[in-house]
């Protein structure tokens, strides 16, 4: 039941299961900056509900469009009233305002340059951010999410710190979540005595001009390779594409590939001892957690990690009884995983997330291990592993986390009806 491509969307189902990031939470991300809105009343609900929840309504605002302003013709001049009177209002001015247009600029050729232009001359002290939020294209071309994973970074200046400073600090861009100290990358930097700049560790604006300091980008989630490709263009800087996986052989090549580029050097030995140390490592935690859980059978949701099937392959090829994968659409970068699953493991089942019709399917399957929210929600388990994006799992680190993740909730008890609907997991809540 998964989408062709080239097939026409239609009614969509969304289950409760809210822990992925929005464009809300991630605006948050960037230090002493505010967020302003400017679309009509009934779309923005969601997004005012999601900065509440996140106990951050100081930082954002919202101009509302009437009908009238359409029928008027003067969208610029409502947008850019709006929020100048926005920032006049508050007591201070932000380092930046990420400000969201939305369908209705497209749909009527508004012109945001001329919008850009008059804010800037009116407030120059304040960096303005070119943010979307419009959802018609989210089926076509790049999505909200990728265009601001993009424009977050637009406010780092074009500077370069001495040679000896650049190459002592390499920067990851686009993630929600800071990698763990134990990720492979930290681990391969911090033996090279190498700082790792992120943006979910910058406590101020300074924190955040100073990700521009390092010679090397680098982006390990998918949505955010677009940006890093844009970025370090821009910039100047070194782009490294290193996709968090679960395939040894791809883990293998990022480690050479990053040992390389921030030495200058292959260490050939050296790796090769380290590497087959880390396999032996996972292969006993993973022997080891499949004598925990037993036959129990799994299912693998996409919100977990943007690398669902090379998940299923692991555990399949580890004796694990994966049964079940909740995915609408394969990624490119595992159709050669789908292509070899299909072959090795046919009576795997693939059910989509999105369809009507699994509103009203059986939610209560027994002797379940879910590894995702959405896994968690369609099976109605109370054991599961209740993590999104990958978090900040990488390698084979990333590996053995997951590994203890799923001995944690086949264990221990979760109230999936309690925890799957907090938005933004990982984000403060007040729900």
């Amino acid at each position: 039941m998964l989408k062709k491509a080239g097939e026409s969307s239609g009614l969509e189902f969304n289950s409760p299961a809210h822990g992925n990031w929005n464009i809300v939470h991630t605006g948050m991300l960037l230090p002493e900056a505010i967020q302003i809105y400017v679309c009509a009343d009934n779309c923005m609900r969601g997004v005012v509900l999601t900065a509440a929840e996140m106990n951050a309504a100081d930082r954002f605002s919202f101009v509302i469009v009437e009908a009238e302003d359409l029928l008027n013709g003067n969208l610029e001049d409502v947008t850019i009233e709006g929020v100048a009177d926005v920032l006049k209002k508050r007591g201070d001015h932000p380092k930046a305002v990420l400000l969201f247009t939305v369908c209705l600029h497209h749909f009527l050729g508004c012109d945001l340059e001329r919008v850009y232009e008059e804010l800037e001359a009116r407030f120059p002290e304040i960096f303005f951010i070119r943010c979307y939020m419009d959802p018609i294209m989210q089926k076509h071309g790049l999505t909200p999410d990728q265009k601001l994973r993009k424009s977050i970074y637009d406010a780092l200046p074009e500077r370069n710190a001495g040679k000896s400073d650049s190459e002592r600090s390499v920067t990851i861009l686009g993630s929600d979540f800071a990698l763990d100290e134990t990720s492979d990358i930290k681990r391969l930097l911090k033996a090279e005595n190498i700082e790792v700049r992120e943006l979910p560790t910058c406590d101020s604006w300074k924190a955040y001009e100073n990700l521009a300091d390092s010679r090397i980008f680098i982006a390990c989630y998918p949505p955010g390779k677009y940006g890093l490709e844009s970025q370090a263009e821009r910039l100047g800087k070194k782009a490294l594409y290193l996709p968090g996986s679960f395939d040894y052989e791809e883990i293998i090549r990022q480690w050479r590939m990053l040992e390389q580029t921030v030495t200058e050097s292959v260490r050939d030995a050296e790796i090769d001892e380290t590497i087959e140390r880390e396999i032996a490592l996972c292969e006993a935690v993973l022997k080891k957690t499949r004598q925990i859980i037993g036959d129990a059978q799994i299912m693998i949701d996409h919100t977990f990690h943007p690398r669902p099937l090379e998940l299923a392959k692991l555990l399949l090829t580890h004796g694990f009884s994966v049964t079940r994968i909740y995915l609408d659409a394969v990624n490119p970068e595992e159709k050669a995983t789908f292509e070899w699953l299909k072959q090795q493991y046919p009576g795997l089942s693939y059910e989509p997330t999105i369809h009507p019709e699994m509103r009203v399917r059986p939610r209560k399957e027994e002797n379940i291990l879910a590894i995702g929210q959405k896994a968690a929600w369609f099976t109605g388990t109370k054991h599961f592993v209740n993590l999104v994006e990958g978090a900040g799992l990488y390698g084979f680190d990333g590996i053995r986390k997951v590994a203890g993740l799923m001995i944690e909730a086949w264990q221990e008890e979760k109230d999936p009806e309690d925890l799957i609907i907090r938005k933004g997991w990982g984000c403060e809540s007040c729900i």
